[in-house]
Protein backbone atom coordinates (compact mmCIF):
# COMPACT_ATOMS: atom_id res chain seq x y z
CA UNK A 1 0.00 0.00 0.00
CA UNK A 2 1.51 3.46 -0.66
CA UNK A 3 1.25 6.69 1.46
CA UNK A 4 -2.91 7.59 2.11
CA UNK A 5 -3.90 3.95 1.91
CA UNK A 6 -3.56 3.79 -2.02
CA UNK A 7 -2.61 0.35 -3.55
CA UNK A 8 0.16 0.49 -6.14
CA UNK A 9 -0.18 -1.67 -9.42
CA UNK A 10 2.93 -3.42 -10.47
CA UNK A 11 4.31 -4.81 -13.62
CA UNK A 12 3.97 -8.12 -11.87
CA UNK A 13 0.31 -7.38 -11.29
CA UNK A 14 -0.09 -6.93 -14.76
CA UNK A 15 1.46 -10.37 -15.74
CA UNK A 16 -1.03 -12.01 -13.42
CA UNK A 17 -3.87 -10.71 -14.55
CA UNK A 18 -2.88 -11.85 -18.16
CA UNK A 19 -2.23 -15.69 -17.35
CA UNK A 20 -5.62 -14.91 -15.78
CA UNK A 21 -7.63 -14.00 -18.71
CA UNK A 22 -5.46 -16.79 -20.95
CA UNK A 23 -6.55 -19.62 -18.81
CA UNK A 24 -10.03 -18.79 -19.25
CA UNK A 25 -9.91 -17.95 -23.41
CA UNK A 26 -7.96 -21.81 -23.56
CA UNK A 27 -10.97 -23.67 -21.65
CA UNK A 28 -12.72 -21.59 -23.98
CA UNK A 29 -11.48 -23.43 -26.96
CA UNK A 30 -10.65 -26.70 -25.04
CA UNK A 31 -14.49 -26.72 -24.85
CA UNK A 32 -15.31 -25.76 -28.53
CA UNK A 33 -12.85 -28.29 -30.55
CA UNK A 34 -14.02 -31.46 -27.96
CA UNK A 35 -17.83 -29.93 -28.96
CA UNK A 36 -16.37 -30.39 -32.98
CA UNK A 37 -14.82 -33.66 -32.45
CA UNK A 38 -17.62 -35.23 -30.68
CA UNK A 39 -19.76 -33.82 -34.00
CA UNK A 40 -17.36 -34.95 -36.50
CA UNK A 41 -17.09 -38.58 -34.13
CA UNK A 42 -20.98 -38.67 -34.57
CA UNK A 43 -21.13 -38.02 -38.20
CA UNK A 44 -18.85 -40.86 -39.05
CA UNK A 45 -20.93 -43.13 -37.09
CA UNK A 46 -23.68 -42.17 -38.93
CA UNK A 47 -25.14 -43.63 -42.31
CA UNK A 48 -23.93 -42.62 -45.31
CA UNK A 49 -26.53 -40.26 -47.11
CA UNK A 50 -24.23 -40.14 -50.60
CA UNK A 51 -24.81 -40.98 -53.98
CA UNK A 52 -22.77 -43.14 -56.65
CA UNK A 53 -22.28 -41.13 -59.96
CA UNK A 54 -24.93 -41.98 -62.50
CA UNK A 55 -23.82 -43.98 -65.61
CA UNK A 56 -23.22 -42.23 -68.64
CA UNK A 57 -26.00 -43.06 -71.60
CA UNK A 58 -24.69 -44.15 -75.12
CA UNK A 59 -25.87 -44.92 -78.37
CA UNK A 60 -24.49 -48.32 -79.83
CA UNK A 61 -25.42 -50.23 -83.11
CA UNK A 62 -24.16 -53.00 -85.04
CA UNK A 63 -21.78 -52.50 -87.79
CA UNK A 64 -23.28 -52.42 -91.27
CA UNK A 65 -22.05 -55.68 -93.14
CA UNK A 66 -21.52 -54.97 -96.79
CA UNK A 67 -19.74 -56.23 -99.53
CA UNK A 68 -16.97 -54.05 -101.40
CA UNK A 69 -14.63 -53.55 -103.56
CA UNK A 70 -11.19 -51.73 -103.56
CA UNK A 71 -9.49 -49.37 -105.43
CA UNK A 72 -6.59 -47.79 -105.96
CA UNK A 73 -6.13 -43.99 -106.87
CA UNK A 74 -4.45 -42.71 -109.80
CA UNK A 75 -3.60 -38.85 -111.74
CA UNK A 76 -3.29 -38.75 -115.08
CA UNK A 77 -4.80 -36.77 -118.56
CA UNK A 78 -7.39 -37.66 -121.47
CA UNK A 79 -4.76 -38.08 -124.65
CA UNK A 80 -5.98 -38.71 -128.39
CA UNK A 81 -5.44 -42.17 -129.72
CA UNK A 82 -4.50 -40.19 -133.19
CA UNK A 83 -3.12 -37.55 -133.15
CA UNK A 84 -2.84 -36.40 -136.83
CA UNK A 85 -0.42 -33.35 -138.21
CA UNK A 86 -1.99 -32.37 -141.82
CA UNK A 87 0.82 -32.01 -144.02
CA UNK A 88 0.04 -31.36 -148.51
CA UNK A 89 1.41 -34.18 -150.45
CA UNK A 90 1.69 -31.74 -153.36
CA UNK A 91 3.22 -28.65 -153.21
CA UNK A 92 1.05 -25.70 -155.00
CA UNK A 93 -0.93 -22.56 -153.92
CA UNK A 94 -4.00 -22.58 -151.81
CA UNK A 95 -7.20 -21.91 -153.45
CA UNK A 96 -9.45 -22.67 -150.72
CA UNK A 97 -9.70 -23.92 -146.71
CA UNK A 98 -13.11 -25.39 -146.40
CA UNK A 99 -12.84 -26.15 -142.39
CA UNK A 100 -13.22 -23.74 -139.78
CA UNK A 101 -11.39 -23.38 -137.00
CA UNK A 102 -12.06 -26.02 -133.76
CA UNK A 103 -14.53 -28.22 -136.32
CA UNK A 104 -15.34 -31.74 -135.98
CA UNK A 105 -14.91 -33.21 -139.09
CA UNK A 106 -15.26 -36.62 -140.58
CA UNK A 107 -12.52 -39.36 -142.10
CA UNK A 108 -12.17 -38.14 -145.90
CA UNK A 109 -13.79 -34.45 -145.72
CA UNK A 110 -12.45 -32.01 -147.71
CA UNK A 111 -10.39 -29.25 -145.54
CA UNK A 112 -7.91 -27.23 -148.00
CA UNK A 113 -7.91 -27.27 -151.88
CA UNK A 114 -4.90 -26.38 -153.69
CA UNK A 115 -4.66 -24.88 -157.39
CA UNK A 116 -5.91 -28.17 -159.35
CA UNK A 117 -5.17 -26.43 -162.45
CA UNK A 118 -1.28 -27.46 -163.16
CA UNK A 119 -2.06 -31.19 -162.47
CA UNK A 120 -5.26 -31.64 -163.82
CA UNK A 121 -3.03 -30.67 -167.43
CA UNK A 122 -0.14 -32.98 -166.35
CA UNK A 123 -3.15 -35.70 -165.57
CA UNK A 124 -4.00 -34.95 -169.58
CA UNK A 125 -0.79 -35.23 -171.02
CA UNK A 126 -0.03 -38.42 -168.96
CA UNK A 127 -3.14 -39.71 -170.35
CA UNK A 128 -2.82 -38.41 -174.07
CA UNK A 129 1.18 -40.24 -173.44
CA UNK A 130 -0.35 -43.58 -172.48
CA UNK A 131 -2.84 -43.73 -175.43
CA UNK A 132 0.34 -43.23 -177.98
CA UNK A 133 2.24 -45.80 -176.03
CA UNK A 134 -1.13 -48.29 -176.53
CA UNK A 135 -0.89 -46.90 -180.41
CA UNK A 136 2.83 -48.14 -180.87
CA UNK A 137 2.41 -51.45 -179.09
CA UNK A 138 -0.41 -52.58 -181.37
CA UNK A 139 1.48 -51.51 -184.37
CA UNK A 140 4.38 -53.32 -182.68
CA UNK A 141 2.75 -56.64 -182.38
CA UNK A 142 1.40 -56.51 -185.71
CA UNK A 143 5.16 -56.08 -186.94
CA UNK A 144 6.05 -59.68 -184.71
CA UNK A 145 3.12 -61.59 -185.58
CA UNK A 146 3.73 -61.17 -189.20
CA UNK A 147 7.67 -61.76 -188.48
CA UNK A 148 6.63 -65.06 -186.79
CA UNK A 149 4.82 -65.98 -190.09
CA UNK A 150 7.82 -64.99 -192.10
CA UNK A 151 10.71 -66.86 -190.51
CA UNK A 152 8.98 -70.24 -190.46
CA UNK A 153 8.53 -69.49 -194.52
CA UNK A 154 12.31 -68.72 -194.19
CA UNK A 155 11.06 -65.30 -195.95
CA UNK A 156 12.54 -63.12 -192.81
CA UNK A 157 16.13 -63.12 -191.88
CA UNK A 158 17.00 -63.61 -188.21
CA UNK A 159 18.17 -60.39 -187.48
CA UNK A 160 14.94 -58.53 -188.20
CA UNK A 161 12.79 -61.04 -186.48
CA UNK A 162 14.69 -60.44 -183.38
CA UNK A 163 14.22 -57.13 -183.61
CA UNK A 164 10.51 -57.00 -184.68
CA UNK A 165 10.28 -59.50 -181.19
CA UNK A 166 11.94 -56.68 -179.24
CA UNK A 167 10.11 -53.91 -180.38
CA UNK A 168 7.05 -55.36 -179.23
CA UNK A 169 8.52 -56.11 -176.12
CA UNK A 170 9.55 -52.33 -175.76
CA UNK A 171 6.21 -51.28 -177.07
CA UNK A 172 4.21 -53.33 -173.88
CA UNK A 173 6.84 -51.94 -171.86
CA UNK A 174 6.08 -48.16 -172.59
CA UNK A 175 2.22 -49.18 -172.08
CA UNK A 176 2.82 -49.90 -168.93
CA UNK A 177 5.11 -47.12 -167.87
CA UNK A 178 2.54 -44.48 -169.39
CA UNK A 179 -0.22 -46.23 -167.11
CA UNK A 180 1.97 -45.67 -163.88
CA UNK A 181 3.08 -41.80 -165.32
CA UNK A 182 -1.01 -41.26 -165.62
CA UNK A 183 -1.58 -42.81 -162.15
CA UNK A 184 0.60 -40.80 -160.60
CA UNK A 185 -1.00 -37.38 -162.41
CA UNK A 186 -4.14 -38.99 -161.41
CA UNK A 187 -2.94 -39.23 -157.90
CA UNK A 188 -1.48 -35.81 -157.66
CA UNK A 189 -4.73 -34.13 -159.39
CA UNK A 190 -6.70 -35.98 -156.24
CA UNK A 191 -4.04 -34.68 -153.49
CA UNK A 192 -4.88 -30.94 -154.57
CA UNK A 193 -8.01 -31.54 -152.39
CA UNK A 194 -6.23 -32.05 -148.16
CA UNK A 195 -8.99 -34.24 -146.61
CA UNK A 196 -9.26 -35.25 -143.22
CA UNK A 197 -7.19 -38.08 -142.44
CA UNK A 198 -9.38 -39.76 -139.38
CA UNK A 199 -12.74 -38.61 -137.49
CA UNK A 200 -12.24 -35.77 -135.18
CA UNK A 201 -11.43 -32.72 -134.60
CA UNK A 202 -9.16 -30.07 -136.02
CA UNK A 203 -6.83 -27.01 -134.77
CA UNK A 204 -6.98 -23.69 -136.24
CA UNK A 205 -5.71 -23.69 -139.68
CA UNK A 206 -1.67 -22.65 -140.67
CA UNK A 207 -2.28 -21.31 -143.58
CA UNK A 208 -4.08 -18.58 -145.77
CA UNK A 209 -6.03 -18.35 -149.35
CA UNK A 210 -2.73 -17.47 -151.32
CA UNK A 211 0.25 -19.19 -149.73
CA UNK A 212 2.42 -21.35 -151.70
CA UNK A 213 2.45 -25.64 -149.70
CA UNK A 214 5.60 -27.50 -150.35
CA UNK A 215 4.78 -31.20 -150.16
CA UNK A 216 5.27 -33.49 -147.19
CA UNK A 217 6.67 -29.76 -144.95
CA UNK A 218 4.22 -27.38 -144.19
CA UNK A 219 1.71 -28.14 -141.98
CA UNK A 220 -2.00 -27.16 -142.73
CA UNK A 221 -3.43 -28.17 -139.05
CA UNK A 222 -3.75 -30.98 -136.69
CA UNK A 223 -6.93 -33.63 -136.50
CA UNK A 224 -7.26 -35.35 -133.08
CA UNK A 225 -9.56 -38.64 -132.80
CA UNK A 226 -12.17 -38.06 -129.45
CA UNK A 227 -14.02 -41.29 -129.86
CA UNK A 228 -12.49 -43.36 -128.02
CA UNK A 229 -10.76 -42.29 -125.87
CA UNK A 230 -7.43 -42.76 -124.00
CA UNK A 231 -6.90 -41.62 -120.44
CA UNK A 232 -2.89 -42.07 -119.69
CA UNK A 233 -1.23 -42.31 -116.29
CA UNK A 234 1.36 -43.43 -114.28
CA UNK A 235 1.86 -45.84 -111.16
CA UNK A 236 4.49 -46.31 -108.58
CA UNK A 237 6.43 -50.05 -108.83
CA UNK A 238 4.64 -50.83 -105.63
CA UNK A 239 1.60 -50.82 -107.25
CA UNK A 240 2.93 -52.75 -110.53
CA UNK A 241 4.42 -55.32 -107.70
CA UNK A 242 1.26 -56.05 -105.49
CA UNK A 243 -0.82 -56.38 -108.89
CA UNK A 244 1.92 -59.17 -110.32
CA UNK A 245 1.69 -60.93 -107.08
CA UNK A 246 -1.95 -61.06 -107.20
CA UNK A 247 -1.68 -61.97 -110.81
CA UNK A 248 0.56 -65.13 -109.35
CA UNK A 249 -1.77 -66.12 -107.10
CA UNK A 250 -4.70 -65.65 -109.09
CA UNK A 251 -6.57 -62.96 -107.07
CA UNK A 252 -6.76 -60.31 -110.04
CA UNK A 253 -5.82 -60.81 -113.57
CA UNK A 254 -3.50 -58.62 -115.02
CA UNK A 255 -4.03 -54.94 -116.98
CA UNK A 256 -1.50 -56.45 -120.02
CA UNK A 257 -4.42 -59.15 -120.97
CA UNK A 258 -7.71 -58.27 -118.98
CA UNK A 259 -9.69 -54.97 -119.52
CA UNK A 260 -9.86 -54.43 -115.74
CA UNK A 261 -12.23 -51.43 -115.05
CA UNK A 262 -11.10 -48.08 -114.70
CA UNK A 263 -13.35 -44.80 -113.47
CA UNK A 264 -12.34 -41.15 -113.50
CA UNK A 265 -13.39 -38.00 -112.08
CA UNK A 266 -13.13 -34.65 -113.61
CA UNK A 267 -11.76 -31.66 -111.61
CA UNK A 268 -15.37 -30.37 -111.40
CA UNK A 269 -17.08 -33.71 -110.44
CA UNK A 270 -18.01 -35.26 -107.06
CA UNK A 271 -18.24 -38.90 -108.39
CA UNK A 272 -17.00 -41.32 -110.25
CA UNK A 273 -19.60 -40.86 -113.75
CA UNK A 274 -16.92 -41.73 -116.43
CA UNK A 275 -16.24 -45.50 -116.90
CA UNK A 276 -13.33 -46.94 -118.99
CA UNK A 277 -11.27 -50.00 -119.16
CA UNK A 278 -7.62 -50.81 -118.84
CA UNK A 279 -5.89 -51.27 -123.06
CA UNK A 280 -2.10 -50.48 -122.45
CA UNK A 281 0.49 -51.10 -119.73
CA UNK A 282 3.83 -50.16 -120.86
CA UNK A 283 6.59 -52.46 -120.78
CA UNK A 284 9.57 -51.12 -118.36
CA UNK A 285 9.56 -48.64 -115.46
CA UNK A 286 11.24 -45.05 -116.04
CA UNK A 287 14.49 -45.29 -113.78
CA UNK A 288 14.30 -41.65 -113.27
CA UNK A 289 10.79 -41.64 -111.48
CA UNK A 290 10.42 -45.16 -110.37
CA UNK A 291 6.82 -45.49 -112.50
CA UNK A 292 5.22 -47.65 -115.48
CA UNK A 293 3.04 -46.06 -117.63
CA UNK A 294 -0.81 -47.42 -118.31
CA UNK A 295 -3.45 -46.38 -120.58
CA UNK A 296 -7.20 -46.98 -120.14
CA UNK A 297 -9.75 -46.52 -123.38
CA UNK A 298 -13.16 -44.79 -122.19
CA UNK A 299 -16.43 -44.05 -124.92
CA UNK A 300 -16.76 -40.49 -125.95
CA UNK A 301 -19.78 -40.01 -128.08
CA UNK A 302 -20.77 -36.42 -127.21
CA UNK A 303 -17.27 -35.73 -127.09
CA UNK A 304 -17.03 -34.07 -123.77
CA UNK A 305 -13.92 -35.57 -122.76
CA UNK A 306 -11.06 -33.32 -124.18
CA UNK A 307 -7.37 -34.18 -124.82
CA UNK A 308 -4.87 -32.85 -122.27
CA UNK A 309 -8.37 -32.98 -119.48
CA UNK A 310 -6.87 -33.72 -115.96
CA UNK A 311 -8.54 -36.37 -114.08
CA UNK A 312 -8.70 -38.51 -110.94
CA UNK A 313 -9.04 -42.13 -111.98
CA UNK A 314 -9.13 -44.93 -109.25
CA UNK A 315 -8.46 -48.63 -110.88
CA UNK A 316 -10.42 -52.03 -110.09
CA UNK A 317 -7.95 -53.52 -107.26
CA UNK A 318 -9.96 -56.30 -105.93
CA UNK A 319 -12.55 -58.54 -106.10
CA UNK A 320 -15.58 -58.35 -103.81
CA UNK A 321 -15.17 -59.21 -100.27
CA UNK A 322 -17.35 -58.56 -96.45
CA UNK A 323 -16.97 -55.77 -94.64
CA UNK A 324 -17.94 -54.07 -91.57
CA UNK A 325 -18.50 -50.51 -91.81
CA UNK A 326 -19.25 -47.83 -88.92
CA UNK A 327 -19.03 -44.09 -88.40
CA UNK A 328 -16.04 -42.00 -88.76
CA UNK A 329 -16.84 -40.50 -85.16
CA UNK A 330 -16.81 -43.86 -83.31
CA UNK A 331 -13.45 -44.34 -84.05
CA UNK A 332 -10.86 -42.51 -81.73
CA UNK A 333 -7.11 -41.86 -82.19
CA UNK A 334 -4.63 -42.91 -79.35
CA UNK A 335 -1.18 -41.85 -80.37
CA UNK A 336 -0.48 -44.16 -83.88
CA UNK A 337 -3.43 -46.61 -82.93
CA UNK A 338 -7.32 -46.40 -83.88
CA UNK A 339 -9.95 -47.69 -81.22
CA UNK A 340 -13.36 -48.36 -80.93
CA UNK A 341 -15.27 -48.79 -77.84
CA UNK A 342 -17.99 -51.72 -78.15
CA UNK A 343 -20.10 -53.00 -75.11
CA UNK A 344 -20.59 -56.01 -73.46
CA UNK A 345 -23.68 -58.27 -72.54
CA UNK A 346 -23.07 -57.11 -68.70
CA UNK A 347 -22.89 -53.41 -70.01
CA UNK A 348 -19.56 -52.54 -69.80
CA UNK A 349 -17.38 -51.02 -72.58
CA UNK A 350 -14.20 -52.65 -74.13
CA UNK A 351 -11.47 -50.61 -76.32
CA UNK A 352 -10.90 -52.82 -79.39
CA UNK A 353 -7.78 -51.28 -81.35
CA UNK A 354 -8.93 -52.16 -85.52
CA UNK A 355 -7.42 -51.36 -88.44
CA UNK A 356 -9.33 -48.86 -90.84
CA UNK A 357 -9.96 -48.81 -94.91
CA UNK A 358 -11.49 -46.36 -96.88
CA UNK A 359 -15.20 -44.93 -96.55
CA UNK A 360 -17.98 -46.95 -98.27
CA UNK A 361 -21.51 -45.07 -98.47
CA UNK A 362 -20.04 -42.58 -96.17
CA UNK A 363 -19.31 -44.95 -93.47
CA UNK A 364 -15.52 -46.43 -92.78
CA UNK A 365 -14.45 -49.47 -93.43
CA UNK A 366 -13.20 -51.57 -90.31
CA UNK A 367 -9.98 -54.52 -91.94
CA UNK A 368 -9.61 -55.70 -88.73
CA UNK A 369 -10.10 -55.91 -85.01
CA UNK A 370 -14.41 -55.70 -85.38
CA UNK A 371 -16.98 -58.11 -85.65
CA UNK A 372 -20.04 -57.66 -87.25
CA UNK A 373 -21.53 -59.03 -83.32
CA UNK A 374 -20.29 -56.11 -81.50
CA UNK A 375 -22.20 -53.34 -80.46
CA UNK A 376 -20.47 -50.06 -81.47
CA UNK A 377 -20.27 -47.32 -79.17
CA UNK A 378 -21.55 -44.41 -81.78
CA UNK A 379 -21.49 -41.49 -78.91
CA UNK A 380 -20.01 -40.06 -75.59
CA UNK A 381 -16.67 -41.64 -76.04
CA UNK A 382 -14.38 -38.93 -73.95
CA UNK A 383 -16.43 -39.71 -70.81
CA UNK A 384 -15.52 -43.55 -71.05
CA UNK A 385 -12.95 -45.89 -69.73
CA UNK A 386 -12.59 -49.57 -70.38
CA UNK A 387 -14.37 -51.61 -67.70
CA UNK A 388 -17.06 -48.67 -67.54
CA UNK A 389 -20.52 -49.43 -67.31
CA UNK A 390 -22.98 -47.66 -69.41
CA UNK A 391 -26.49 -46.91 -70.25
CA UNK A 392 -27.19 -47.85 -73.97
CA UNK A 393 -29.50 -46.42 -76.11
CA UNK A 394 -29.27 -49.30 -79.59
CA UNK A 395 -30.29 -47.78 -83.00
CA UNK A 396 -29.48 -48.73 -86.55
CA UNK A 397 -26.90 -47.75 -88.65
CA UNK A 398 -28.00 -46.88 -92.45
CA UNK A 399 -25.80 -45.42 -95.53
CA UNK A 400 -24.63 -41.57 -95.46
CA UNK A 401 -23.50 -41.67 -98.73
CA UNK A 402 -25.02 -43.04 -102.48
CA UNK A 403 -24.19 -46.14 -103.80
CA UNK A 404 -21.10 -46.42 -106.15
CA UNK A 405 -20.66 -49.27 -107.23
CA UNK A 406 -19.00 -50.33 -110.41
CA UNK A 407 -20.61 -51.22 -113.10
CA UNK A 408 -18.69 -54.24 -114.64
CA UNK A 409 -17.68 -57.40 -112.32
CA UNK A 410 -14.04 -57.78 -110.91
CA UNK A 411 -11.67 -60.08 -111.22
CA UNK A 412 -10.14 -59.66 -107.39
CA UNK A 413 -7.28 -58.18 -105.18
CA UNK A 414 -6.12 -56.55 -101.73
CA UNK A 415 -6.12 -53.41 -99.32
CA UNK A 416 -6.44 -49.94 -101.38
CA UNK A 417 -7.15 -46.15 -100.76
CA UNK A 418 -10.44 -46.69 -102.13
CA UNK A 419 -13.82 -48.70 -101.77
CA UNK A 420 -17.02 -49.22 -103.19
CA UNK A 421 -20.00 -51.40 -102.20
CA UNK A 422 -21.30 -54.43 -104.52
Amino acid sequence: MGPGGCRHVGVSDKLADGIRSCGKRSATLRTFFALALGAVALAACGPNTSEAPPKPHVSVAYPIVKKIIDWDDFIGRFQAIQNVTVTPRISGAVVSVLFKNGQDVKAGQPLIIIDPRPFRAAYLQALGDLDNAKAAEVIARANYERGKKLIVANALSRELYETRRAAEEQAVAQVESDKGAAETARLNLEFTTVNSPVDGRTSDRKVSLGDIVTANTTQLTTVVTLDPIWFLFEGAETFLLKYQREEKLGQRGSSRVVANPLEIQLADENGYAHRGHMVFVDNAIDPQSGTIRAEAEFSNADHFLTPGMFGRARLLASAAYQAVLIPDESIITDQTRRLVFVMDKGGKVAAREVETGPLVIGLRVIRSGLKASDKVVLDGLARLAPGMPVEATTIKLTPRAADTAPQSEPLSAPPSSQATPR
